[in-house]
């Protein structure tokens, strides 16, 4: 049987903790940060969990 391949695209978006959860990059770190305010970007500079409905699509593009 072949061997699964991880999806590239996953694999830079998403990174595994060590007790299994799944974190990524929160939106809203790309452009117009001048007019956000410094308390915003950083609560937006912090990874957060991905959502549960989201869990086993996720999973399964980063072959676990």
């Amino acid at each position: 049987m072949p061997k699964q391949k991880t999806n590239s695209s996953a694999k830079k978006r998403f990174k595994v903790t060590g007790s299994g959860k799944i974190m990524k990059q929160q939106s809203g770190m790309r452009h117009h940060l001048e007019v956000k305010p410094s308390k915003r970007t950083r609560r937006l500079n912090q990874d957060e969990t991905i959502s549960r409905a989201d869990v086993k699509n996720v999973k399964k593009l980063l072959g676990r």
